[in-house]
């Protein structure tokens, strides 16, 4: 970070000090009392189930040098009308001082992934900070842009939203000169509405780059080639087909579905072999790749890094072996129609010559598709071959039903109503060589399973 004083951050915040001289030195901005440190500044945030102020005693106990505030405290605070509105004015603050390349990423599905790549692969150039895990909020791109300094290179964010007007909001803070916008597919239709309000909100992310910045879309998603009007920057595109600019050929994947292709650019060639799980992670690779040849590093050196790059955020495509000879796909961060889809064909190529596994929950904010679209990855699911389907919570019943309707065998799918009955039937059943997928949405709570199933302490 770069250091301010107190009396510098409420100038900056337009806040009001109380209790402090305001000469101490700020090296760290948090939201979390956990994180904090000697020179914190600990920014309290009213949320739905825990208030940050009933912390801050103990923040000032733990180092930090003053909470950011939107009540008068007895410990040194600045006080604010609004302690979230006032990071988002510091971070602001801190863009405007810092010599980098500011990359924002949206999209639909993959925005975690991708970031972790990008930032896996700009690292070897550069001094590059990007979040740690899924820091996509109001909260979580301002304390993401407030760990840079003057030694940074790279900036890379992940943009999340909850509706018209978020990305705006966050490309303001931190004023992007790349924008990639990977795709736009259903999550989040029940918060939006429709399609056309999702574009709307997504293309935010290229909306607002300047003229001399860049577009990176991806040009298989006929959705995201339509908002290339939305912008004056320079288009990019990036994907398999012929109108990608940084285009993926000759895709294969091996026995543990890990992809190989070759990677063109600018009539040059080099091979990738990624060691991550699914063929759509292809297309996050190259928005990634699309990105790096873009600020200048040569096409061998990014094939180089793309092979080695790895996903550190916990829940996509994890894949371990149980000490009982199970391999697990854990991909039970997040869930949607399109990642629902693609981590299915993943299970199904892994499992090949095995038995596989998908235990399924239900895809939440899906608005009023939601029944036809968790038909359709019931269909998935019995086209694909899968061996044994199991269903759990009330939302994934829709999906045992149409399984079953689709012609699935009914001696291999069974529903449970909650994950303790469903591992009770995993630890009956399973066995070793067996290949289980574990995916629904987040707020369903999959991984708890997943880490019964590996002996891990439950999150």
């Amino acid at each position: 970070m770069i250091s301010l004083t107190v009396s510098q951050i409420c100038s900056i915040v337009e806040g009001e000090m109380f209790a402090t001289s305001g000469d101490e030195v700020v090296t760290n901005v948090v939201a979390d009392s956990s994180e904090v440190s000697s020179g914190s500044l600990f920014v309290a945030i009213v949320g739905e189930r825990v208030d940050g102020h009933d912390y801050s005693a103990a923040s000032v106990a733990q180092g930090a040098v003053a909470i950011l505030a939107e009540r008068l405290l007895d410990e040194p605070c600045i006080v604010v009308a609004d302690s979230v509105k006032a990071l988002g004015l510091l971070a602001e603050h801190v863009r405007q001082q810092l010599n980098c390349t500011v990359i924002a990423i949206t999209g639909s599905s993959g925005k975690t992934s991708t970031k972790d790549l990008l930032a896996n692969v700009l690292a070897r150039f550069g001094s590059t900070i990007a979040p740690i895990g899924s820091f996509n909020t109001e909260v979580g791109v301002p304390l993401t842009m407030l760990r840079a300094d003057e030694s940074t290179r790279f900036l890379v964010l992940e943009m999340g939203m909850r509706g018209v007007g978020h990305i705006e909001y966050l490309c303001g803070i931190a004023k992007p000169s790349i924008g990639v916008l990977l795709n736009i597919g259903s999550a989040h239709m029940g918060m939006l509405g429709s399609l056309e309000s999702l574009a709307q909100a997504k293309s935010e992310v290229i909306a607002g780059l300047p003229e001399d910045g860049i577009a990176v879309l991806n040009g298989d998603d006929p959705i995201v080639s339509q908002q290339a009007s939305k912008t004056s920057a320079r288009i990019v595109r990036f994907g398999k087909g012929s109108n990608a600019t940084v285009r993926a050929v000759d895709v294969t994947l091996d026995e543990m579905a890990r992809p190989t292709f070759t990677l063109q650019y600018s009539g040059k060639d080099a091979q990738v072999a990624l060691l991550i799980h699914g063929e759509h992670f292809v297309s996050n690779a190259m928005a990634v790749a699309a990105v790096a040849l873009e600020v200048g590093i040569p096409i061998a050196d990014v094939a180089a890094a793309l092979s080695q790059a790895t996903i550190p955020s916990k829940w996509r495509m994890e894949v371990t072996q149980t000490s009982a000879g199970v391999t697990l796909i854990n991909d039970s961060y997040n869930a949607n129609p399109e990642s629902m889809r693609a981590a299915l064909d993943a299970l199904a190529v892994m499992g090949s010559t095995n038995r596989t596994w998908a235990v399924l929950g239900e895809m939440l904010e899906l608005g009023e598709d939601s029944i036809g679209e968790h038909e359709s990855v019931a269909r998935v699911v019995a086209d694909l071959g899968i061996s044994r389907l199991l269903c759990i919570g009330q939302g994934a019943q829709t999906i045992y039903r149409a399984a079953l309707d689709a012609g699935f065998p009914e001696e291999q799918a069974s529903w449970e109503k909650d994950s303790v009955d469903a591992l009770a039937v995993l630890h009956e059943e399973l066995r070793s060589g067996d290949i289980v997928l574990i995916k629904a949405s987040r707020g369903i709570g999959l991984e708890r399973v997943a880490a019964a199933l590996t002996d891990q302490e439950a999150p």
